[in-house]
């Protein structure tokens, strides 16, 4: 499985979401023509990562059977060349991550961080992925009702060293982590706005860090946009602080505009050599 350069970041992770129910591009790639698309679109321009995606995960989204999950990501699948693309699958059923990473995937992005599903740290021991472990207090039917912390930053921090010492006390290399704080899953505003704040005690673990803000609430609250389809704006603001402060990857919709960004900034990003194992 080929390995993930890090030296010209952030990388990019264009989100592919084959789900009727999403907040923002739901039913937008159910059927063939647009799915195909959207995919030659992510390949035009060049995109890192795809990441895709067979069950919403947005505040009060239901479950999706096994069965259907599989359906859709077998669906984009069939068009991506894994062997050019690399391809990540956001799930956290272990079936559907090892079908996608037996078809060339070759990261797991897993909103529960390995929790949800026991034998998720087996698969991806096995295939040896890439996986994103991400902080989320409940799950997404209830993670929205009323999430309190103590201290928001030192409580995610607690929980990446539980769930990096659990990955590597189970095989998984320590270069095959990346982590997510995970904005809108399980926090409120001020929460969001706390870790971005403070993204830099999360670099400290000495993992690459991404971040997945496109478009969400946050972005709204920030601009006063309620619509996700005015929030492009915002979300380049954001993506804009993320670069400067060396993120390593960001998960996005929108490409094209991202793939300027990141040309206009170049020149003003520092150096930076906190993850030396990638």
């Amino acid at each position: 499985m080929r390995a993930i350069s890090f030296k010209n970041k952030p990388l990019l992770m264009g989100i592919l979401n084959i789900t009727p129910d999403s907040f923002y591009d739901g039913n937008r790639y159910m059927e063939e023509d647009a799915l195909k698309k959207r995919i030659d679109e992510l390949i035009r321009h060049k995109v890192d990562i795809i990441d895709i995606g067979g069950e919403s995960s947005r505040p009060g989204a239901e479950p999706v059977p096994e069965e259907e999950e599989l359906r859709r990501v077998g669906s984009a699948l069939f068009y991506i060349d894994t062997q050019r693309y690399a391809v990540s699958v956001d799930t956290y059923k272990s079936k559907v991550a090892e079908y996608a990473l037996k078809k060339g995937a070759i990261m797991v992005n897993d909103i529960s961080g390995m929790r949800f599903d026991k034998d998720m740290v087996n698969v991806v021991k096995e295939f040896q992925s890439y996986i994103v472990i991400m902080h989320m207090k409940g799950k997404p039917k209830d993670m929205q009702k009323n999430p309190e912390y103590n201290d928001v930053v030192s409580e995610i921090r607690d929980f990446f060293e539980e769930r990096i010492d659990f990955a590597l006390s189970h095989g998984i290399k320590k270069e095959k982590i990346i982590l997510d704080p995970g904005i809108g899953f399980g926090k409120k505003q001020e929460h969001n706005i706390e870790i971005l704040k403070n993204i830099e005690k999360f670099k400290e673990l000495g993992f690459p860090i991404l971040v997945g803000h496109s478009r969400k609430s946050l972005i709204g609250y920030l601009t006063g946009k309620e619509s996700p389809s005015e929030r492009l704006w915002g979300t380049l603001a954001i993506s804009s602080y993320l670069t400067l402060k060396n993120i390593d990857i960001l998960r996005v919709h929108d490409i094209e505009p991202h793939k300027d960004l990141l040309n206009a900034l170049k020149p003003f990003q520092t150096i930076d050599n906190s993850n030396k194992n990638n």
